[in-house]
């Protein structure tokens, strides 16, 4: 078990470290400084590492002892587009970008436990820890798996944690299968024909169409999905027209879908399809669908879910373990790695903060502690020596 006497130590330079990768935020695939700081530690600590996976990603490695078992741990390293309001001391540096998420929560964590892990050699076999760029909808995990993560470093298991607001710190959340959603849009383009808004029967109107469409497609969830199963469809946009007494030519919408199943998941594209195209020709227009796939549902193996949960349970003890009985209609990049490997991906509690992605929101520092130790826990127990 790790020590939680060692750990406790690094506390001070964990916060001041945080702080750091919090007031110098980076996008998707931006993340040089942020790349450039994990490389400067993870060397000083020992690990041998392994730059340009994903553009930024960072993977270093620790072996010791005999032990022929690997394994995979992952933090997130980008931050959002959103301009931060928290007036903190560590606020965002970079106009319009702050770390509204909590990955330089997990990059600190994830680098805590590095350092516990290459001082005190408490495992036998390789430890990958991945740090990855562009998990906010941009897919990095995908890219980096596409450039060969796994083949140039094999893993039996891969783990990944989030935080969560409103849960208390050093308390875990968990799931057996499904955790999180499988996300894909859809942009409609809805043409009518434009006119005078005193002469509406000389158009065909697609804000009208488009309206149509936008209440129909709630009808999916409700009435073809099977109860039970979970389904999501949000209208994001609707964008049409310039003037009150002008019918446009066009409508568009942009619609997001979530769901948690590949069978729900193919049933939501074909009756999105349908009904946009069925809309619109009832009302004389037509419309165009664009459906783009996005990240697939993230579903832990079984195995892995009870491992990584015992885990928790032995720092923390039962009363600090929730089970979801749903997904999170949320959705992660890390659904690609569990697609290549079994794995497991949790919550830990994050306190009475802001909302994720909210422009107030900030990482708890209490929450550091409790992190490094559960992955310092976890890779002793899956490496024991």
């Amino acid at each position: 078990m790790a020590s939680t006497d060692i750990i406790a130590e690094y506390a001070s330079e964990l916060i001041a470290l945080r702080h750091d990768l919090h007031a110098h935020p980076e996008l998707a695939f931006e993340e040089e400084r942020t790349s450039d700081t994990v490389a400067r530690l993870l060397t000083a600590w020992g690990y041998r590492i392994h730059r340009g996976l994903g553009r930024t990603g960072i993977i270093g490695t620790l072996s010791n002892g005999t032990g022929r078992s690997k394994l995979g741990l992952r933090a997130d390293m980008d931050a959002l587009p959103i301009t931060e309001a928290t007036g903190l001391s560590y606020a965002s540096r970079n106009p319009g970008c702050m770390h509204a998420c909590g990955h330089d929560g997990h990059t600190t964590v994830l680098l805590g436990a590095a350092r516990y892990l290459a001082e005190t050699r408490r495992f036998d076999g390789t430890i990958h820890l991945i740090f990855q760029p562009a998990e906010e909808d941009i897919g990095g995990a995908k890219r980096m798996i596409e450039e060969g993560l796994f083949n140039l470093f094999p893993c039996d298991a891969v783990f990944a944690l989030h935080n969560m607001p409103g849960v208390e710190v050093g308390d875990f959340l968990f799931r057996n299968g499904a955790i999180m959603a499988a996300i894909d849009t859809a942009e409609i383009t809805v043409e009518g024909q434009g006119g005078h808004g005193a002469m509406p029967h000389l158009a065909r109107d697609p804000v009208v169409a488009a309206s149509a469409i936008v209440m129909a497609l709630q009808t999916i969830v409700a009435r073809n999905v099977e109860p039970g199963e979970e389904a999501v469809i949000t209208v994001g946009s609707f964008a049409a027209g310039t003037a009150a007494t002008i019918i446009p030519e066009v409508a568009r919408l942009k619609v997001g879908i979530r769901t948690c199943s590949d069978q729900v998941r193919d049933l939501m594209e074909r009756r999105v399809r349908e009904v946009a195209q069925a809309q619109a020709s009832s009302l004389g227009c037509t419309a165009h669908v664009d459906y783009e796939r996005s990240y697939p549902c993230l579903v832990n193996s079984g195995q892995e879910h009870d491992f990584a949960r015992s885990v928790a349970v032995g720092l923390r003890g039962s009363e600090g373990i929730r089970d979801l009985a749903r997904p999170f209609m949320l959705s992660e990049d890390f659904a690609y790695m569990l697609r290549e490997l079994p794995g497991c991906y949790f919550f830990m509690g994050n306190g009475p903060t802001p909302s994720l992605h909210d422009c107030r929101y900030d990482f708890n520092d209490e929450a550091i502690l409790p992190g490094v130790r559960y992955w310092a826990a976890l890779a002793e127990r899956y490496l024991a020596a």
